[in-house]
């Protein structure tokens, strides 16, 4: 049987110790609603690291993390501590064997004072997305008489 995984690692500075102690309310809160709205476990655990600065928060998964989760904690922090500029981090999906569409990873942009995504991409879907362009530039040249295949 095969293990899949979802990890990434990752600072957001939320600015201050007291804006950290309050990340930490939040991500508290965000858990139990979690858990009794939708029966999930929080898909992140997060400890602010002193050594960078009073106000970092690192975000991390070892093994089962959830992207979506980060994403929804981010915005709260950054609506409730009126937090702006931008923010985004990156992850990976792995499995410990080798299995067709197992590996990949992806990436999020957020603009936090307009609590609104930037950019974000999903390695599997760039992969598709690309072969299927490609496929139809090929196409269309050939209809127009420019080579490839059809």
């Amino acid at each position: 049987m095969a293990d899949f995984y979802t990890q990434f690692s990752c600072i957001f500075d939320v600015g201050t110790a007291e804006n950290a102690a309050r990340a930490e309310m939040i991500r508290g809160e965000f858990a139990a609603e979690l858990d009794r709205d939708e029966g999930e476990t929080l898909g992140f655990d997060m400890e602010v690291d002193h050594e960078s600065d009073p106000g970092a928060l690192w975000i991390h998964s070892d093994e089962y993390g959830s992207p979506e989760h980060v994403i929804r904690f981010v915005l709260r922090c950054a609506a409730d501590l009126k937090l702006g500029g931008f923010w985004g981090f990156s992850w990976s999906h792995s499995c410990s064997k080798p299995r067709i569409d197992a590996f990949g990873g992806g990436a999020h942009v957020l603009d936090l004072g307009a609590s609104a995504t930037i950019a974000d991409i999903d390695c599997s879907n760039f992969v598709y997305e690309q072969l299927a362009r490609a496929e139809g530039d090929i196409r269309i040249a050939a209809s127009e008489g420019k080579g490839g295949q059809p």
